[in-house]
């Protein structure tokens, strides 16, 4: 089994032009799989002028480039795919419109059984962990029970959202999710990016962890 992949999630406001600056600083520190433009008060004009400016830095970065809810500021801005959460039938037209060529993305599911209708919709991955609630040092028990639970039993990758620190990165790839996504611990004011994610990814090559009780 690979060992998990790095999932950024930028902050929910952010100024463009910076955000690309330190992009590019964290691509330097090493390897990341995805990053989520994750901007859930934005209008579609502003998501899409953000994404016109961070889609070609991400993708020169080598990571996938993942447009959060709005499929036209996707579309437009040339991502190479979209995170829908808003229903099961607004995930369908997503797979329908954007797949084969382009990735689809879901999560936010409160119960297993709509975890498991949304993955069977033929998504690309599914996140567990909540974008919206506040980041403590832990990741929260049931996005690591969720995510273990996931792992063991189906074959779509899934991302689990780490706390907000390094850390404790450990314990969110321990449930063997494809991959571990990271929100607050790399924007954080005075961090620098370039190594948090040098760090995040030498504890990514420790991959298999202790199993998440």
């Amino acid at each position: 089994m690979n060992r998990p992949r790095l999932f950024l999630v930028t902050p929910p406001e952010f100024d463009a032009v910076d955000l690309a600056e330190k992009l590019k600083k964290a691509f330097a520190g090493g390897d990341i799989a995805c990053v989520l433009i994750y901007m859930p008060g934005a209008g579609t004009k502003e998501l899409q002028a953000a994404s016109d400016v961070l889609v070609p830095v991400i993708q020169e970065g080598g990571a996938a480039a993942i447009v959060y809810r709005d499929t036209q500021a996707a579309g437009r801005s040339g991502a190479d795919g979209v995170h829908v959460d808003t229903s099961l039938d607004d995930v369908k037209l997503a797979v329908e419109s954007f797949q084969p060529d382009r990735i689809v993305g879901t999560g936010g599911t409160k119960l297993k059984h709509d975890a498991m209708e949304w993955a069977e919709t033929g998504v690309d991955y599914i996140f567990f962990g909540k974008l919206d609630l506040e980041e403590k040092e832990n990741a929260h028990s049931k996005t690591l029970t969720a995510a273990a639970w996931w792992a063991e039993l189906f074959g779509t990758p899934c991302v689990a959202l780490a706390g907000n620190t390094i850390d404790t990165l450990g314990e969110a790839a321990a449930t063997g999710a494809d991959f571990v996504a990271l929100k607050d611990a790399v924007w954080k004011p005075a961090a620098d990016i370039s190594s948090i994610i040098s760090e995040a990814n030498r504890i990514l090559d420790a991959y298999p962890f202790p199993e998440v009780e």
